[in-house]
């Protein structure tokens, strides 16, 4: 809720002590303890009759969960989040797929570089490819 640490608690007592003076704190800290509770109970009443108007199907509904982003997501894409994660499963194999029909392509043509220059009878890559591929320029 709130992130008060020791040093800043410590700083609050101080200022609490040399405002109000030390025999009026305790009943300032009830009356402020019971402050509290009462917007709590307001809180949680409002909740309540929130979550009563609403109905069964937004019984898990919390005041956090108005906002608009919040709410949408837990109560409309939960629906479809199944299908988003499977969505996302299969565009991962797909690179991951990709990635090794790619690696495979540099591999071959690394090979056929190589056999190129080895083979010193042509100074381009074309021909040699022209070779392991046949080229039909009618069908073009």
């Amino acid at each position: 809720m709130l992130d008060i640490g020791a040093p800043e608690f410590i700083l609050l007592v101080v200022l609490a002590i040399v405002m109000f003076g030390p025999e009026r704190i305790p009943d300032m800290a009830r009356k402020a303890a019971k402050v509290v509770h009462f917007l709590r109970n307001i809180a949680n009443g409002a909740t309540a009759q929130l979550k009563a108007e609403l109905g069964p199907e937004y019984a898990d509904l919390t005041p956090a969960d108005l906002n608009p982003k919040t709410f949408i997501q837990k109560h409309l894409l939960d629906q479809i989040q199944d299908e988003v994660d499977y969505i996302k499963k299969d565009v991962e194999s797909i690179k991951e797929d990709l990635k090794d029909d790619a690696d495979e392509l540099k591999a071959i043509t690394s090979e056929v570089e190589s056999a190129v220059r080895s083979d010193g009878s042509s100074s381009s890559g074309e021909l040699a490819l022209a070779s392991v591929a046949p080229y039909d320029s009618e069908a073009t």
